[in-house]
């Protein structure tokens, strides 16, 4: 199921130059902010569950998913490189599948490292809010891989409808409409988030069976429907 020369073809695209710039900026800019909050405000557990729950979570978490998952395909079905990779022996949900685990890879490397360092440097982990949002950003990070790596092989425009799904309805209506919460992947994972927490500085909308459910669904359903996609595309010479 999973194939080191395509594994070793998708980092090297998600990790090129540009886009391993763009996968920087978010992440250095949390480790700054967390600096400077600490620097003014000094160690503060509410402070350091507002900021890895606003910032790490509802925003950069997401963002480089988006980055990481629909970088992984999309620009190969854009520019028709994908013929190449399908004409080879390798069976779809093959590639699939090792596209995934690299996307994973890469979310959960640029997102839940910089939060356990944030973290750290917020108020040295303690109530166990680093580890809480770390384990929470790993989680997310598998999620969110698998939904946008579905975008990115099923639409020419995943990276606009993952950042429409990233901002508007995780950070926007998942904060603000009480109902959307229970379809948002972050508070998926803020329920295990609380589970690690301590004296209930960390809250979810959603039950902690419930939201291993969601999460263990919605990645198997969104890496299934991904393969059922990619074997759609038809090479001229199978016609």
């Amino acid at each position: 199921m999973y194939n080191p020369t395509v594994a070793r073809l998708t980092y090297r695209a998600l990790l090129g130059r540009r886009r391993a710039a763009i996968l920087f900026v978010l992440p250095a800019l949390l480790i700054v902010i967390s600096v400077a909050v600490r620097s003014f405000s000094g160690a503060d557990d509410q402070v350091t569950a507002d900021l890895l729950g606003s910032f790490a979570l509802a925003t950069m978490v997401p963002l480089i998913g988006v980055i990481a998952g629909t970088g992984a395909i999309g620009p190969e079905i854009d520019d028709g490189s994908i013929v190449y990779l399908l004409a080879k022996p390798v069976k779809r949900s093959t590639i699939i599948f090792t596209k995934l685990i690299v996307a994973i890879a890469v979310t959960m490397a640029f997102s839940a490292i910089p939060t356990l360092i944030a973290g750290f440097i917020l108020n040295g982990n303690g109530q166990q809010i680093a580890i809480a949002y770390t384990v929470a950003a790993l989680v997310a990070s598998i999620a969110y891989a698998a939904v946008f790596l579905l975008l990115g092989t099923v639409t020419r425009h995943a990276v606009v409808f993952g950042l429409v799904y990233a901002l508007v309805w995780e950070s926007l209506f998942g904060n603000l409409v009480p109902g959307a919460r229970t379809l948002s992947v972050q508070q998926w994972s803020l329920a295990l988030a609380q589970k690690i927490g301590e004296n209930g500085m960390i809250s979810s909308d959603v039950g902690l069976p419930l939201a291993i459910v969601l999460l263990v669904g919605v990645t198997a359903a969104a890496t299934w429907y991904a393969g059922q996609k990619l074997r759609t595309l038809k090479l001229a010479g199978e016609e």
